[in-house]
C-alpha cells in the first residue's frame, strides 16, 4: 500500500527549523561523480530564510567523500556545530556540507547550493529534471496564464511597450509580472547588457537597460530564451520591474 504525504507532515523543531518529507529522487554531482543519491530526502526552512534546501539520510550520501571542517563557520545554519568539507574529483570544497543541531533531524546531511555559496556541488536533479538555485518550494505556486488585457509601460514619461495580448506571470509573494510579445516592446530604447539572473521556477534570463539619461536603474527588462516547462508561456517575452517603470493595466476587452 503506498503511503501519501499531506500538509500534516510540515513539522517545526524546538530551534525554530521548518522541515518536511519528500517524495522526490534528488541526486546531487560533484562532476561525473554522484555524492547524493535519495529517494527520502527532507525539504528544510532555516528560520529566518524564505526558500528551503534539502537534507538526506547519511546512507544516501557518499560520506566517505566527506571530512571533518579544518575551519567550521560555527554559528552559521540554525547554530550547526558540525560541518565537513567535501574532496571529491580531486577538489575540497570546504564546508560543503553539515548537520542540524535538532534531535528531529538528527542523522541527516544538508549540502550548500553551488548557487548559492561557489561551495556546493555542481548539478542538482529531482527525478530527471536538473535543478537550479535552491529546491522549487513545494507551497509555492508560479502560474503564467495568456491575457487579453491592456498593458502599457513608460519609462521616464516614454511608451516603451503596448499590448493585448501579454502573459501575466503570478508568483507566490511576489507582485505580477507582465510579459509583453518583443513586437509591441520598444526594445530599441534599450541596450542589450551582460546581467543574467537565475530562478529555479523560471530559469536563466538576460537583461536590457535604458539608454536614456534618466535615473531608471540599471537592468529593468528582462526575458527567458529557455523557460522551464511549467512557465513555457514566457518564451521570449519581455518584462519590467514594476518598482523601476510605470506599468499601466486596463480592463479585459468585451467587458464594461
Amino acid at each position: 500500500m503506498s503511503t501519501f504525504l499531506t500538509d500534516r507532515d510540515v513539522r517545526t523543531t524546538p530551534e525554530g527549523i521548518v522541515w518536511e518529507p519528500s517524495q522526490r529522487w534528488v541526486r546531487g554531482r560533484k562532476g561525473d561523480l554522484t555524492v547524493v543519491d535519495s529517494r527520502r530526502p527532507v525539504l528544510v526552512w532555516e528560520p529566518g530564510q524564505a526558500v528551503p534546501l534539502y537534507a538526506f539520510l547519511r546512507e544516501d550520501v557518499r560520506a566517505d567523500l566527506l571530512r571533518l571542517a579544518k575551519n567550521p563557520p560555527t554559528g552559521t545554519h540554525s547554530d550547526s556545530q558540525i560541518f565537513y568539507d567535501l574532496e571529491a574529483d580531486g577538489v575540497l570544497l570546504e564546508n560543503a556540507a553539515w548537520t542540524f543541531p535538532a534531535d528531529d533531524l538528527s542523522g541527516h546531511i544538508a549540502f550548500e547550493w553551488f548557487g548559492r555559496s561557489g561551495r556546493g556541488l555542481d548539478h542538482w536533479y529531482e527525478e530527471e529534471e536538473e535543478i537550479f538555485i535552491h529546491p522549487r518550494d513545494p507551497h509555492k505556486r508560479v502560474d503564467a496564464l495568456p491575457s487579453s488585457r491592456h498593458v502599457q509601460v513608460e519609462v521616464a514619461g516614454t511608451v516603451v511597450a503596448d499590448t493585448h495580448r501579454p502573459v501575466l506571470l503570478f508568483e507566490t509573494g511576489l507582485a505580477v509580472r507582465y510579459y509583453i510579445p518583443r513586437e509591441d516592446v520598444r526594445l530599441d530604447l534599450f541596450t542589450h547588457t551582460t546581467h543574467a539572473s537565475g530562478c529555479p521556477y523560471k530559469g536563466t534570463a538576460e537583461y536590457w537597460s535604458w539608454q536614456g539619461d534618466d535615473d531608471v536603474p540599471p537592468n529593468p527588462a528582462w526575458s527567458y530564451a529557455a523557460p522551464m516547462p511549467a512557465v513555457a508561456a514566457v518564451e521570449g517575452l519581455i518584462a519590467f520591474y514594476n518598482e523601476a517603470v510605470d506599468i499601466v493595466v486596463g480592463r479585459v476587452r468585451g467587458f464594461v
